[in-house]
């Protein structure tokens, strides 16, 4: 090789040499194609992962717990998904932790909303403290759906066990379930309970944040993943937390009067979250708008609330053992509220 090839490629030798040319560090996140982790969505587009060093793929999965599975079986490295009692079993043995917040049901902001058929409103079940002795879809056993069943019980005063639950499996069945009156009652989040009352084929009786503030999803590793890489999802949370930043001043301001603020910083969050779901949708951004749910700042967990619903899963028996629900929570990498 002469001496001007090597003068010629030098530099390029150098560059690849350089420390902030060295391979990004991948991370596989295990979620719902669905609008619920919007703030993962805008912070990827952004450039927030490749920022921080972080290759990050998308996993998506059709229900909660295959991606608790997932990242037991090592085929995700971080998971955010809805905390279940299927989940909560799987960390009792210590196969998970939960170490941020996602979304969160929170007073004033309309997230999953209690609809009742018409057939049961026109029979009398207008308020949410009627609910008792009816029939209640959810879509299984242990389930987010049928926490926040049990919640809402707690709170209006009647007796969990006086509900008909009816698990159907999928939500589609029960909006579908609710919307042809087979069941009275069920909880669909906003951007499917709207278009259904304003149809006409159900009614809003209310906002389960409003009734029973929780932590609905969160963002869950394996202990292997922080003992082996804690730097990695140091960096991984401070570009998640950059999202949820985004975010909220996208979609979570309110003016005086309580109104959602949409402005520029909005229609720029909508243009990116479409790249993943209601992408060619005409429809597109009155679904988000009608959609978007409430995250904690900074992508902080809830941890009472968390630490509430093991008490509750394990008092249904839904949850075994014995272990403290502390241990199954790490709160190194992400704030808590």
């Amino acid at each position: 090789m002469t001496i001007f090839s090597v003068n010629r490629w030098l530099p390029a030798l150098l560059l690849c040499l350089a420390p902030g040319a060295q391979a990004a560090d991948p991370v596989r996140l295990g979620l719902l194609h669905t609008l619920s982790p919007a703030p993962f969505y805008i912070a990827q587009e952004s450039g927030y992962f490749r920022d921080e060093g972080i290759e990050l793929t998308f996993r998506f999965f059709e229900a909660a717990q295959p991606i608790a599975a997932a990242a037991v079986s090592g085929d995700v490295d971080v998971g955010v998904t809805a905390l279940t009692g299927g989940f909560f079993n799987l960390a009792e043995k210590g196969t998970l932790r939960v170490i941020g917040g996602a979304l969160h049901e929170q007073k004033g902001y309309e997230g999953s909303a209690i609809l009742a058929s018409n057939a049961a409103y026109d029979a009398g079940m207008t308020d949410i403290a009627k609910l008792g002795g009816h029939s209640f879809a959810i879509t299984q056993y242990g389930s987010s759906f049928h926490y926040m069943a049990g919640r809402i019980a707690e709170a209006k005063g009647f007796d969990v066990k006086s509900l008909t639950l009816r698990p159907v499996q999928q939500v589609s069945n029960m909006i579908a379930a609710v919307s042809t009156g087979q069941v009275d009652a069920t909880i669909a989040i906003a951007s499917q309970a709207k278009p259904l009352a304003a149809a006409g084929q159900a009614h809003i009786l209310g906002w389960a944040g409003d009734v029973v503030p929780y932590q609905i999803t969160a963002v869950f590793t394996t202990p292997a993943m922080i003992d082996t890489k804690p730097d990695v999802l140091k960096r991984f949370a401070k570009a998640y937390q950059r999202g949820v930043a985004d975010y909220r001043a996208a979609f979570l301001r309110q003016d005086a009067q309580g109104k959602p603020i949409a402005d520029a910083k909005t229609e720029a969050a909508i243009g990116l979250i479409t790249k993943y779901v209601f992408t060619g949708d005409p429809e597109a951004r009155t679904k988000i708008l009608n959609g978007v749910g409430y995250y904690d700042e900074g992508g902080a967990l809830d941890v009472a609330d968390v630490l509430d619903q093991v008490r509750w899963f394990k008092e249904q028996g839904l949850v075994k053992g014995d272990s403290d629900p502390k241990s199954m929570l790490d709160t190194r990498f992400l704030p808590t509220r």
